[in-house]
Order: C-alpha cells, then structure tokens, then sequence
C-alpha cells in the first residue's frame, strides 16, 4: 500500500498534472464567460432583431411537457465560440512556434567537415585538429 501511495504522490506531483488541472479549471472559469457573453449580451442583441430570445423559444408537446429547443441554440452558440477561441489560440501558439522554429533553421552552423579526414571541425578552423591539414578559407 505504501508503494502504491508513493507512486500516486509522484505521479500528482508532476508538471503535466498540474498543468492539465490548472487548464480544466481556466476551462470552467472560461465557459462561464461564454455562456454570460451568448446568453447575456448576443441573444439579447439577436432578439432586438429577430423579435425573441433564443432561450424563449419553445414548443408545447402535451400537457406541461415543453420542448425547449431555444436552449439548445444557445448551447450550440456557446460551442461554436469556445471552439472558436480555442481555434484561435491554437493558431496563434503554433505560430509562435513556427516562428521560433525558423530562427533556430536560420543560424549559422557552427561546425563543418575536414576535406581531408571527414571529422568535425569548428567552422571557423584553418587547420585541422585532427589530421592537421591546412583548410582552405571560402
């Protein structure tokens, strides 16, 4: 049991736990403001349009039984713009890594091959280290 204990302490205790809970907690505090955002200021702005809220529209099935299809719009709303943000979160890290890739692509190679001996050499080098070779300057 004890090995079992400490297994799961190590296993919390990783980065990439704590990064997933820290991301599942932003994710909650972050669907809140989405639903506030569809459900407070762009169903009210549609409805100034369209004549009603979404979350009003309804249909009487039987009796007290109602089919509230006008939530059901605005939890698609509230999909498409998380899955929006997310989107554009995703495209602007990507990006940005992109970016960084290339600036590692675009530095100078710090080490080139002796004609002679085929080893590395530092790129600046006029002789060879290893074989001596006096290497011609370009």
């Amino acid at each position: 049991m004890k090995k079992f204990v400490k297994e799961f302490k190590a296993f919390i205790a990783r980065g990439s736990v704590m990064d997933m809970a820290v991301g599942i907690i932003i994710g909650g505090a972050f669907t809140g403001i989405v639903t506030s955002l569809v459900e407070d200021i762009i169903n009210p702005i549609i409805g100034v349009f369209g004549g009603m809220n979404f979350d009003q529209l309804s249909i009487t099935l039987a009796g007290d039984a109602t089919l509230n299809y006008g939530k059901f719009i605005t939890a698609v709303i509230n999909f498409l713009i998380m899955a929006f943000v997310v989107f554009m979160i995703v495209k602007v890290m990507n990006g940005t890594a992109a970016k960084f890739a290339k600036k590692k692509e675009a530095e100078a190679p710090k080490k080139k091959k002796c004609p002679f001996c085929k080893s590395e050499i530092h790129i600046e080098a006029s002789r060879c280290p290893h074989c001596t070779s006096m290497l011609e300057e370009k």
